[in-house]
C-alpha cells in the first residue's frame, strides 16, 4: 500500500477559544521537513495533557473524507484546501478500514508506526462551527490515526508513504476505533482483553481498557 503525500502540515498554538490556545490550525510546508520523535519540525500543540509526546508525533487524517464532508456539511470553506483537521499528513487512498495498530509505513528516510486512532473532541466542531461532527466521527468511524517515529528522517510533498509491515492484523484501526467508541459496535469482554494486549497500541489506551477491565 502506497500514497503521494500531497503535503505535510504544521501549526503553533494560536488563540482559539477565548484564552484557550490550539494549534488545529496547520499550514503546509515548503520544501523538505525533518520528522523527529516527537513530531515534525517546527509543529507544536498547546494542550499537552491530552495531545503531543511519542505515541502522538504525528497525525494523518484521510482526504478520503472531505468529499463527504463537504455534502454533510453543506459546503464548508475549510475544506477547499486542506489541512482542515489539523492533521500534519494530507494523503488520499488510505483510509482507517486499510490500516492497522501497528502498521509501519516509509515516508521519506523517515519511518512511522500507527499508535493509536485519533479520539475527536469539541475543537473540531468549533474550529467549523457545526454541531455534531463529532457524534458523526463516532457513528462512521472516520477517526483519523497518529504514528509515533521509529526513525527519524525527512520528507517532503510528492514524497510516497509506503506501508512496509503490517501490524496487528485483525485490528484495523476503524474497527478498533467502533469497538471502544461506537455504543453500536460495543467491544464485548473477549475483545476488550484482546485490545488490552495489542503490543503496538499505545500504552494509554491500553491502560484504560485494563481499567475498564477491573485488571
Amino acid at each position: 500500500m502506497r500514497a503521494e503525500i500531497s503535503a505535510l502540515c504544521i501549526g503553533q498554538p494560536q488563540p482559539f477559544n477565548g484564552v484557550e490556545l490550539s494549534a488545529i490550525g496547520k499550514y503546509p510546508v515548503q520544501g523538505s521537513v525533518a520528522i523527529r520523535d516527537i513530531g515534525l519540525e517546527g509543529d507544536m500543540v498547546a494542550d499537552t495533557k491530552h495531545h503531543g509526546g511519542p505515541d502522538m508525533a504525528v497525525h494523518q487524517y484521510p482526504f478520503d473524507h472531505y468529499g463527504w464532508w463537504n455534502d454533510r456539511l453543506g459546503g464548508h470553506e475549510l475544506l477547499t484546501a486542506a489541512p482542515a483537521f489539523g492533521e500534519n499528513i494530507v494523503a488520499q487512498g488510505i483510509t482507517e478500514q486499510d490500516v492497522h495498530i501497528g502498521d509501519r509505513f516509509r515516508l521519506g528516510s523517515a519511518l512511522l508506526e500507527i499508535s493509536q486512532p485519533r479520539q475527536p473532541c469539541w475543537k473540531i466542531e468549533h474550529r467549523f462551527q457545526r454541531k455534531g461532527m463529532v457524534k458523526a466521527i463516532i457513528q462512521n468511524h472516520t477517526c483519523g490515526w497518529y504514528y509515533r517515529v521509529i526513525e527519524e528522517g525527512a520528507a517532503e510533498a510528492g514524497d510516497e508513504l509506503e506501508r512496509i509491515e503490517t501490524g496487528h492484523t485483525d485490528w484495523s484501526v476503524a474497527r478498533l476505533f467502533a469497538k471502544l467508541y461506537d455504543p453500536k459496535h460495543k467491544a464485548n469482554l473477549d475483545e476488550l482483553r484482546e485490545i488490552a494486549e495489542l503490543e503496538k497500541l499505545c500504552a494509554l489506551w491500553r491502560t484504560k481498557v485494563r481499567e475498564a477491565l477491573g485488571s
